[in-house]
């Protein structure tokens, strides 16, 4: 045969079989996340969890303070 051929056609049959594995390692690790994703707990959706930060009432970023005592503690008489 000649040469030039048999290198063209070794070369050919080397991306083939590099092909085959490459598609073989990802069919294995899809296999593997499904099972992961199959035998891990769920977790409950993150915007169940999710608590609304106060807002402060003033610039400065604190906060009204109301005591029993009603509107004379925030100066409002």
């Amino acid at each position: 045969m000649y040469p030039e051929i048999a290198r063209k056609l070794t070369a050919q049959r080397g991306r083939e079989l590099r092909e085959q594995a490459q598609q073989a390692m990802m069919a294995k690790t899809v296999s593997r996340r499904l099972r992961a994703m199959r035998r891990t707990p769920t977790l409950p959706d993150e915007a169940d969890d999710f608590v609304c930060p106060g807002i402060p009432d003033y610039v400065d970023g604190s906060f009204l303070t109301v005591s029993p005592a009603g509107d004379q503690a925030a100066g409002l008489v």
